[in-house]
């Protein structure tokens, strides 16, 4: 060694450095590395943000509304996916066996992943990639149920690896029966039908436990395309797929080859396509049951758990069927005796009569109204005879005799204004030949409501809800006319009038301004009669005695029961008084409620509660609370009661009395139609100016309905037209139906009423008669409120004496209380 070499230096390695220069150490760290770092980098492309599996435990499939009457009896389902949720106990293990042979053969084996299914997948994918065709989907149905459920259904390799992470997750979180039945209830299978119930009751109009062997089958083969293999165009290849999913369950040993090769020999079995169902003659009123919810709940499940289309929710409804039917009828029959023998009025829509008019029938949505009457189009009109089609793809003929009525307004024969391309409203007139039918062009709305809880029982806004959705009994602003009356002599009673006030029904002007001078009002026939008892003014609905009455009452008070009542916010003007101020059939029938409840207002409602998808109360329209009324037995004490509803809006007494004056009304006034219906009733008839509304509200004691007709664009229905004569008449047809089986109730009057026998022309008291069943007894009994009632007089001279009948004249006298006794009370 050189002397100018510097100091050699020994470095030690230490053991572990050494050790990590081995190969057969490096190799495994390096893997582990390469490892750990993959796992981060799939981690962040395709499990970052994958849901948590735990989310499916808690999973409630979107389900429909369904409506209910007060019944309980099936009214109407909100729906956007058709389905019906099941246990996995519920599905038939057939049905299950099915679905596994078609889609998933190793399900109960394979933990999420078929790896070999999954490896072929993916190499069909790098085979077929750029070339525009999808490759095989090679799920399994944990996979379908996480793509279906919580990762979407784009087509990458992306959404395939999270589809693959996810299932294996779901597998260690659920059992295989859990997956199972979250499957069969969300699949979509056509025909809006989401899960194995709602499609069984697509296809098969049956419940899937009812379903046989080749029924299940076709179902299994629906999941991959519902749109392959409709039983409409697609048949054969139906028939062909469902011949091997059978020879998978027989390869599975879930069928024997008898059952298989009987199952092959059966047809599809399928029943129609539901075509759009006609509304219902509930129509109206469920639209404004599905708006309420909407308003109250939300319409999808972004707006919460009790949404209106995915909630589930099961909503108990005031509807009764046979008042509805009965309201529909009544209506449609008036609209009927007015507008026919006008003319034909014109096409109801126009379409191209080409190539796909079926569809573009349907989509013009054209309602017929009566269940006989059907919308058509004309396809063709060759001589005397027009070809029409049908909105289930039938057509027919239209002969020039079945259309001879007049073209409204212009004349000639309905036949020569018709060309193709027309939609017009037919009827069968036999011997296969159609005939044309005209739709009314005027409209109306009905509204029944029991006057005791507010339910409403019917509701009709008009002619036809398909073509037209518009809902006249509460969108509809309209003038009641006279039938706002009663509201008017109700806030006399309570500033000291009586029913027998007298009231002059003569010439009364107000002065309005130096620019529009001085209106002066007039009586609807015009003239004048003179003094009369407020009675005699409603019976015969003078406008001159109601605006001098309203005058001397003050229209501020006026206005302010309206208010109360909830017929409208008015100004306080003397037209008012007249019914000048707008409100909806709705709004009136809730007045004449709160009369015949005796001045309690409770609001009209259409839902009496609502259940959410487990059966739980999580809304009610009555909230009252009745404590003790659930005691397992008798505490001792008085019967626990609720307490009463509604609120005290007018005085019970005044409330009575305008009630007692409309029962004349209908006994010799303007709605003497009614009269023979054989029960108490009460009621106001309305006619505005122009005439361009007739209105009749009133009814029982138990059930009280109003209706309106008019022109959806306000325009003059003729001299002649009244609501004595046109709308009360609808009333009677509708009363008959939905009254009939009612008991016959007399309205009840209030603690304090007094009834007092007075000439019904005069107003005087009368002390030696009686009054007769006659409706026009010269004697009647009358309401008054404590010391109101007419006093006995002396007069020089003597008195005008009532004319009795010779029956109650040669009766024995007697006491009040002995004639009350014989009549059943006072009522």
């Amino acid at each position: 060694m050189d002397e100018d070499d510097g100091p050699i230096r020994i470095r030690r390695e230490r053991p572990g450095r050494q050790l990590l220069r081995r190969w057969y150490v490096r190799l495994p760290l390096t893997i582990v590395g390469f490892l750990l770092v993959a796992w981060l980098g799939i981690w962040l492309i395709f499990a970052r943000d994958l849901p948590s599996p735990d989310k499916l435990l808690a999973y409630e499939p979107p389900l429909p509304t369904n409506i209910r009457g007060y019944d309980g009896s099936p009214v109407y389902t909100y729906a956007r996916e058709r389905r019906i949720e099941l246990a996995y106990d519920e599905f038939p293990p057939l049905l299950v066996d099915a679905f596994v042979s078609a889609e998933d053969k190793t399900f109960f084996t394979h933990h999420g992943v078929d790896l070999p299914g999954f490896g072929a997948a993916v190499i069909d994918y790098a085979r077929k990639y750029g070339s525009g065709s999808r490759a095989r989907g090679g799920s399994t149905i944990t996979q379908q149920v996480a793509k279906n459920l919580l990762t979407g259904n784009e087509y990458s390799v992306r959404r395939k690896v999270r589809e693959a992470i996810l299932a294996i997750r779901i597998e260690q979180t659920l059992t295989k029966p859990q997956i199972m039945e979250l499957y069969l209830n969300q699949i979509f299978l056509g025909r809006n039908a989401y899960g194995v119930e709602a499609a069984a009751q697509a296809y098969f109009g049956k419940d899937v436990r009812d379903l046989t062997l080749p029924e299940m089958a076709y179902l299994a083969i629906l999941p991959k395309a519902p749109s392959n293999y409709t039983p409409e165009h697609d048949s054969a290849r139906a028939l062909e797929r469902r011949a091997y999913v059978l020879r998978e369950m027989l390869a599975n040993g879930y069928i024997t080859a008898g059952q298989a090769q009987a199952a092959n020999g059966e047809p599809l079995g399928t029943v129609g396509r539901a075509s759009p169902k006609q509304q219902m003659a509930a129509s109206y009123f469920t639209e404004e049951v599905r708006r309420e919810l909407i308003d109250r709940f939300g319409e999808s499940a972004d707006d919460g758990p009790y949404s209106v289309y995915a909630g589930g929710l099961w909503v108990r409804t005031s509807l009764d069927p046979k008042v509805q039917q009965a309201a529909e009828d009544a209506l449609h029959a008036g609209l009927l005796r007015y507008d026919g023998g006008r003319g034909w009025p014109g096409r109801s829509a126009a379409i191209d009569p080409g190539e796909g008019w079926q569809g573009r029938l349907v989509a013009a949505n054209v309602g017929a109204g009566l269940p006989g009457w059907r919308p058509a189009v004309v396809l063709s009109k060759r001589g005397g005879v027009a070809e029409i089609g049908f909105e289930n793809g039938t057509t027919g003929e239209l002969p020039s005799w079945a259309a001879s009525q007049p073209k409204r307004g212009v004349g000639g024969a309905a036949y020569n204004f018709l060309k193709a391309g027309d939609v017009v409203i037919v009827a069968n007139a036999g011997g296969g030949a159609w005939a044309l039918k005209s739709v009314p062009v005027i409209s109306g709305g009905f509204v029944a409501e029991n006057p005791h809880t507010g339910q409403v029982l019917a509701m009709q806004g008009g002619w036809d809800f398909k073509g037209n959705s518009f809902n006249r009994a509460t969108q509809a602003l309209r003038q009641p006319g006279s039938s706002f009356k009663p509201f008017v002599y109700a806030a006399a009673l309570d500033g000291g009038m009586t029913p027998a006030s007298i009231i002059v029904d003569g010439p009364f002007c107000v002065y309005q301004s130096a620019l529009l001078g001085s209106k002066c009002f007039r009586n609807f026939s015009g003239g004048y009669a003179g003094p009369h008892t407020m009675r005699w003014g409603v019976e015969q609905s003078r406008n001159l005695m109601t605006v001098r009455a309203a005058s001397q009452t003050g229209m501020k008070k006026v206005v302010a029961l309206a208010k109360k009542v909830g017929i409208g916010d008015y100004p306080s003007v003397l037209a008012i008084a007249l019914g000048a101020g707008d409100t909806t059939v709705l709004k009136m029938v809730s007045g004449y409620s709160t009369i015949a409840d005796q001045g309690r207002k409770i609001g009209p409602t259409t839902i009496d509660f609502v259940q959410d998808r487990r059966g739980k109360v999580i809304w009610r329209a009555d909230e009252r609370s009745c404590e003790r009324c659930n005691l397992p037995d008798w505490d001792g004490r008085p019967m626990p009661r609720p307490p009463v509803r509604g609120r005290q809006v007018m005085d019970p007494l005044s409330a009575y009395q305008i009630l007692h004056i409309m029962e004349g009304v209908v006994q010799r006034g303007t709605a003497t139609v009614l009269n023979d219906l054989g029960r108490p009733l009460f009621g106001k008839t309305g006619t505005t100016s122009g005439p361009t509304n007739v209105w009749f509200v009133g009814g029982s004691a138990d059930l009280v309905g109003g209706v309106y007709l008019g022109y959806d664009r306000p325009r003059p229905l003729g001299g002649s037209a009244q609501g004595g004569t046109i709308a009360a008449p609808i009333f009677k047809q509708f009363a008959k139906v939905a009254m009939d089986g009612m008991p016959v109730v007399p309205f009840r009057a209030p603690t304090g009423i007094r009834m007092v026998r007075i000439d019904r022309a005069s107003g005087r008291r009368v002390y030696g008669g009686w009054p007769t069943q006659d409706p026009k007894s010269a004697i009647i009994w009358e309401a008054f409120k404590p010391d109101s009632e007419p006093r006995r007089t002396i007069q020089r001279g003597p008195a005008p004496a009532a004319k009795a009948s010779p029956a109650a004249a040669s009766a024995p006298p007697a006491r009040d209380s002995e004639f009350l006794a014989r009549q059943g009370g006072i009522y």
